[in-house]
């Protein structure tokens, strides 16, 4: 499976080029290095319609795989990645941010402050990750894994799990 993905960077300090987009940097180089192509960056301020604008063209209009952002998911008042993101989603995965949390906070308590999401729409899979370079990455690695599969089962293949097959149990009706 050709995975498709598109790395959003939320940030006003790096939209107005005042600071280089390290994360998106990051997050770039580990997609490429799960041999997953990187098919486009970008760059917004910390603004619900600007985030939502891009999320929007790149599911529906690009039709990526997987979009991965980063930033904008803390406590702060400017952090509004989730409020933008949860709008846009079809169907919450809950899961994939709480492992990122239970992951995050083994090497930085303040991971749990996180409000990242992740979900679905349409055939594209929005994953929500932290703005520092080393907490997107960590986040990444957490359940990188997992997005193969994700992918799959979105596109209707079975969740059977690895390696064992389906059971099937027949009824007797007697």
């Amino acid at each position: 499976m050709s995975i498709t993905v598109g790395v959003l960077t939320v940030s006003d300090s790096c939209s107005r080029g005042r600071a280089e987009d390290e994360s998106g940097k990051v997050l770039a180089k580990l997609v490429a290095e799960a041999g997953w192509k990187a098919e486009v960056r970008g760059v917004v301020p910390d603004e619900v319609r600007e985030i939502r604008a891009i999320l929007k063209e790149w599911a529906d209009d690009l039709r990526l795989s997987l979009i991965l952002t980063t930033g904008g998911t803390g406590a702060g008042p400017r952090d509004v990645t989730p409020e933008a993101t949860e709008k846009l989603l079809e169907r919450a995965l809950p899961g994939l941010p709480e492992l990122i949390r239970r992951e995050g906070v083994k090497s930085n308590p303040r991971a749990a402050l996180s409000r990242g999401l992740a979900g679905i729409r349409g055939k594209t899979l929005i994953v929500n990750l932290p703005g520092s370079p080393r907490g997107a990455a960590e986040s990444f690695q957490a359940v990188a894994e997992l997005i193969p599969h994700a992918l799959e089962v979105m596109d209707g293949s079975r969740h059977d799990p690895p390696g064992r097959p389906a059971v099937r149990k027949e009824h007797s009706h007697g």
